[in-house]
C-alpha cells in the first residue's frame, strides 16, 4: 500500500497519474497547503522541504521498514522502478525519459509556478515579473512543441513519467497567457494524455477534496503559502 501525502497540485497530480495507470493500491492523505499543514511534524519527517508530494511506501520490495519519498520526481522515479512500468529498461530509453522528466522538475515546473505567482497571487502587479515568466512559459511550450513533432509522447516510444511530470503544468495553460492551439504538437499530445482512463480517473481523485480555496482570494492561504 502506498500512502499518499497530496493537494490537488500539479505535482500532486503527477503522483495520481502514475498510481491509477499502474493500478498500484493507494491511500490519500490530504495535507492542506491553505491550512498550512505541511508545515506540521508528522508532514515534516518525510518531507523536510514542506513540500507536497511525499509518499510512504508500507511494502517496499525486499520488505522491510516502510520507505517515504518526497519531492515529485524522486516518487515518480521509485513508483516506477516499483512497479516495472513507464520507465524503459534499456540503457538509451531510460536515458531519454529521465533527461525529460529532470527537464520538467528542474525548469517547466519551476518556471511555470513563477508564472502562477506574478500573474495571478502576488500582492502587487510587477509587469516586468508577469512577462519574464511569461515569455519564458512560451520558450519552455515551444521546446516541448519542437520535441514532440512526429512524436506521441515525450520520450518517442510509450508513455512514460517524463510525460505524467509534465502534463499536470500544462493543463493551466490558460492561466499561465498560453493559447495551445499555437503549440499543434504540443496540442496533440495534451489531448491524447487528458482523455486516457488513467488521467480522468486521477483528476476525479482532487474533485473528491474537501476544503481546497481560492489562493487568489484566500488570505489565510496566501499567507501559508507565500509567507513563511
Amino acid at each position: 500500500m502506498i500512502e499518499l501525502y497530496y493537494w490537488p497540485t500539479p505535482n500532486g497530480h503527477k503522483i495520481t497519474l502514475l498510481l491509477e495507470e499502474a493500478g498500484l493500491p493507494y491511500t490519500i492523505k490530504p495535507v492542506n497547503i491553505g491550512r498550512g499543514e505541511q508545515f506540521a511534524p508528522a508532514f515534516l519527517a518525510i518531507s523536510p522541504n514542506n513540500r507536497m508530494p511525499a509518499i510512504v511506501d508500507t511494502a517496499p520490495a525486499g520488505g522491510g521498514e516502510p520507505v517515504s519519498v518526497f519531492e515529485s520526481g524522486a516518487i515518480l522515479l521509485y513508483l516506477a522502478e516499483k512497479c516495472g512500468r513507464f520507465l524503459p529498461a534499456d540503457l538509451r530509453g531510460r536515458a531519454t525519459v529521465l533527461e525529460w522528466l529532470f527537464w520538467q522538475v528542474g525548469g517547466l515546473g519551476p518556471m511555470l509556478g513563477q508564472n502562477h505567482h506574478f500573474s495571478r497571487y502576488a500582492p502587487e502587479k510587477l509587469p516586468y515579473a508577469i512577462e519574464r515568466y511569461v515569455n519564458e512559459t512560451r520558450r519552455l511550450y515551444g521546446v516541448l512543441d519542437r520535441r514532440l513533432d512526429g512524436r506521441a509522447f515525450l520520450a518517442g516510444g510509450d508513455y512514460t513519467i517524463a510525460d505524467m511530470a509534465a502534463y499536470p503544468w500544462i493543463v493551466p495553460h490558460e492561466n499561465q497567457g498560453m493559447v495551445l492551439a499555437e503549440f499543434p504538437h504540443l496540442q496533440a499530445w495534451f489531448e491524447h494524455i487528458r482523455q486516457r482512463e488513467g488521467t480522468q480517473r486521477a483528476y476525479a481523485v482532487a474533485d473528491r477534496i474537501e476544503g481546497q480555496r481560492d489562493l487568489a482570494t484566500d488570505a489565510e492561504a496566501r499567507r501559508n503559502l507565500f509567507g513563511r
